[in-house]
This record gives structure tokens, sequence and C-alpha cells, in this order.
């Protein structure tokens, strides 16, 4: 069977690409599907997010490129993972990341299954709509807008600078000795 998914970017403006897959493909194949439909150079790596219908999914249900844990063997990858062990009519969606540092995030969903056509070589890129930006952005829908967020309001102590400076004027840390037994 054939897998048609549609990748969409989190990002402000409409960026998608709709790619038709083996369903018998791994992970690592529609990883490799998703770089070059984007139009990535392919030099940094990406995980994949097991998710429910509202898209949350977390960071240690990763599926990523390479066993990174402590015992070789210990951690499936996306070569290890074949696309019809995850995906199906009953869950549909996935969140990939491509890029650690940068966190491209795409919400992956099966849109259809249809049988195989001989006459295309899969994976295929069967449309693309949107451009993609110089860097990634979010569309604020995990983890919002940090800038404007008070993310330590439930943590006010009501401390001001004199509790904070433990010294007063009087004395410096210089004078506690730390410079001559500083490793």
């Amino acid at each position: 069977m054939i897998y048609k998914f549609r990748a969409i970017l989190d990002n402000e403006e409409d960026i998608f690409r709709d790619i038709a897959i083996d369903s018998k493909d791994s992970l690592e194949d529609l990883h490799n599907a998703l770089v070059n439909a984007f139009g990535f150079d392919g030099t940094e790596v990406g995980a994949f997010y097991t998710c429910g219908d509202d898209w949350a999914w977390h960071e240690e249900d990763g599926i990523p490129m390479f066993d990174t844990g402590d015992i070789p063997g210990e951690i499936k990858t996306m070569a290890e993972y074949k696309l019809d062990d995850l995906v199906h009519e009953q869950n549909t969606k996935l969140v990939y990341v491509y890029d650690l540092f940068s966190m491209w995030t795409f919400f992956v969903e099966l849109a259809a299954i249809e049988a195989n056509k001989e006459d295309v070589n899969y994976p295929a890129l069967l449309f693309s709509h949107g451009i993609l930006p110089d860097e990634a952005t979010t569309s604020g829908f995990r983890g919002g807008d940090l800038e404007n967020e008070d993310l330590f309001n439930e943590f006010e102590d009501d401390l001001d600078e004199d509790d904070l400076d433990a010294y007063g004027d009087s004395e410096s840390y210089e004078d506690q000795g730390f410079e001559e037994n500083w490793n």
C-alpha cells in the first residue's frame, strides 16, 4: 500500500508538502523524503515523535536517526521502524523535527492509503506549497511566544535588590578567599 502524507511546517505562513511513500518503507525513508521535499541539505539529524489527535508530543517519545543510548541497540532508530508499524488508520499523526538545534518542526499526517501504482517511483513528491523561510520559526502551537510570556510569575517571592545583596557595601566576594582557593 501507498501512504500519502501531508507535512506542514510549524510556521505562520502555509508551507507544506504532500508525499507518497510505500507503507513498508522505514521512518528513515520518510525522513529522507521530507529532507528532499523541503530542500534541506541533509547534513543535520532529525527525529520523529509519536503524538495523539491533538498533536501533543513529548521529547521522550522520540525516534532518532541514530542510537544514542548508553547500551548499543538499546534505542530503536528510524531505520528499524516500518511506517505501517506506527502509522495506520487509527493513528495518523507524527511530529517530525529536523535539525535538533534549529528545531524545524513539521506536523506529518496520513491523508490517504491507496494501492501502489506501477509507473511511480516511491517516495514521490506529489505537491509543494510555500517557500521554506531562511530560519526556523514557530506558529506558537508548541510553546507559544516565549518573549512575551512571564515564565517566572508563579515564583514571585517578593525579594528586592537589598535581599539579594548578601554582602552589602562593606564586603565582596574577593574578601572571602575564593581567588586563592579556586582550582
